[in-house]
C-alpha cells in the first residue's frame, strides 16, 4: 500500500471542506492526487508524509478554487431533503454538523485550513510547518478564524 493510498482520508477531508458536491470532490480529489504525484520527487522526508501530504493538498485546493471563477450556482444534493425519517431518528447532530461545514465555507481559504487542521487535532507546530507560517501568526489566526465562525454559527 502505497503512503497516498494510507492518507487518502487526508485529501477526502480537504475535498470536503473546498467543494459542495461530489463532481467538485472528484475533480479536486484527482487533482491533488496528480499533484502528490508530481511533486513526491520534492519531499524530503523532513516533516512527517502526511505532514506534507496536507500541505499540498491544501495548496492545490486553494490554488484552484482562487483560479476558478465559476458564476453557474448549483443547488448541493445533500441540500435536497428527500430522507425517509423514523420516529426515533434525531438529527440534531446530522444538523449541527452540516451548520459547521456551512460556516467553515464562509470562512477565507486560509482560515478554512486552519480549521480543519485544528478539527484535525494538529498541534500548532504542525498547522504552521504545513500552512507555511509562524507558529505565533497560527495561532492568532486560528482565534479569529474561531472568532467568525462562533459568529456565524451564533448570529
Amino acid at each position: 500500500m502505497s503512503d497516498f493510498e494510507k492518507n487518502q482520508n487526508i485529501v477526502h477531508k480537504v475535498c470536503r471542506i473546498y467543494t459542495t458536491n461530489q463532481d467538485q470532490h472528484n475533480d479536486l480529489f484527482q487533482e491533488i492526487a496528480i499533484q502528490v504525484w508530481k511533486n513526491y520527487s520534492k519531499f524530503r522526508g523532513e516533516a512527517k508524509f502526511s505532514t506534507w501530504m496536507y500541505r499540498v493538498a491544501l495548496n492545490t485546493a486553494i490554488s484552484l478554487y482562487r483560479k476558478s471563477s465559476r458564476s453557474i450556482k448549483t443547488q448541493d444534493f445533500s441540500d435536497v431533503s428527500f430522507k425517509i425519517k423514523s420516529v426515533d431518528y434525531d438529527d440534531t447532530k446530522d444538523q449541527q454538523l452540516k451548520a459547521l461545514y456551512d460556516g467553515i465555507r464562509e470562512l477565507s481559504d486560509i482560515e478554512k485550513a486552519l480549521i480543519f487542521l485544528y478539527l484535525e487535532d494538529k498541534p500548532y507546530k504542525e498547522i504552521a510547518i504545513t500552512l507555511g507560517i509562524t507558529e505565533v501568526n497560527a495561532r492568532v489566526k486560528m482565534n479569529r478564524a474561531k472568532d467568525k465562525l462562533k459568529k456565524s454559527l451564533n448570529p
